[in-house]
């Protein structure tokens, strides 16, 4: 098991951020967590990093228990790529050694790497489209690029669980099909990670996530097989207003039945 849950609540304050979760994730099982902006996404990351505790409930992950584990050791496990960690990374560093730094868990890279960890880096740039890219400082990337190079970096340390938070926010049309295609190569090679794709776009959802957590208002809406929950009638009850689907290249498209209203 990857994940395991059981009636997980989170309290900051007098607020109830995250409430009556539980939730299976069980090894090579991909998962999309779908939901808009405040529904407890980044909450439920953060947990499952190890970075907040539950004020209710039970967690496990990767076998380890909560209060039971060092959750350091254990994040060495976990790959997360997010918007965040792509702001921390030194802009005057080359590629190359942003991906290495990554088997080291750190920003900026300080261990003598090994012959191996070189053509381990040149695999993984190989595999995500973007070798030519090695020698390149990390400044003059393009956003598409950067994500390229934080998802390498992050499959360094050979993760058992990766986590792509919003990986394609601020990507035009083109660099975000781009890297989907990546994500769902990556998705399919029998060696790689568990992965959990995080995005409140419905449309990011690839083929190879066949389950999906809907979040809404910091509680679990539902989860389960992904093409049970795109439907017109449960996306409608999610979103609160009629939804219009369409099914393409088995990807779900939205639209909106009626006009929202706009408060002022």
């Amino acid at each position: 098991m990857i994940i395991n849950m059981k009636n997980v609540c989170w309290k900051r304050g007098e607020n109830w951020i995250l409430q009556n979760l539980s939730w299976d994730v069980k090894e090579k099982e991909h998962w999309c967590i779908l939901g808009l902006n405040g529904s407890g996404k980044t909450t439920l990351l953060n947990m499952i990093n190890g970075y907040i505790w539950p004020t209710k409930g039970e967690v496990n992950v990767l076998g380890n228990k909560f209060g039971r584990t060092d959750l350091r050791e254990l994040r060495k496990s976990i790959g997360w790529v997010s918007s965040s960690l792509q702001q921390q990374l030194p802009d005057e560093e080359i590629v190359e050694n942003i991906v290495l730094s990554g088997k080291f868990a750190s920003i900026g890279l300080y261990e003598q790497a090994s012959p191996q960890d070189y053509e381990k880096v040149h695999d993984l740039l190989t595999l995500l489209d973007c070798q030519h890219l090695r020698n390149r400082m990390y400044q003059t990337l393009s956003q598409g690029e950067r994500q390229r190079i934080l998802i390498a970096r992050a499959l360094m340390a050979a993760p058992k669980l990766l986590i792509l938070d919003e990986p394609c926010t601020g990507l035009d049309i083109i660099a975000r099909e781009q890297l989907l295609q990546l994500i769902e190569t990556l998705a399919n090679q029998p060696d790689g990670p568990t992965l959990i794709y995080v995005t409140h776009h419905v449309e990011e959802i690839l083929p190879s996530f066949q389950k999906t957590l809907l979040l809404k208002n910091g509680e679990p809406f539902a989860s389960g097989n992904t093409v049970d929950l795109l439907t017109e009638k449960r996306l409608s009850e999610f979103y609160g207003t009629p939804i219009s689907v369409t099914k393409n290249l088995e990807r779900t498209w939205l639209s909106f039945k009626e006009t929202l209203s706009v408060n002022t």
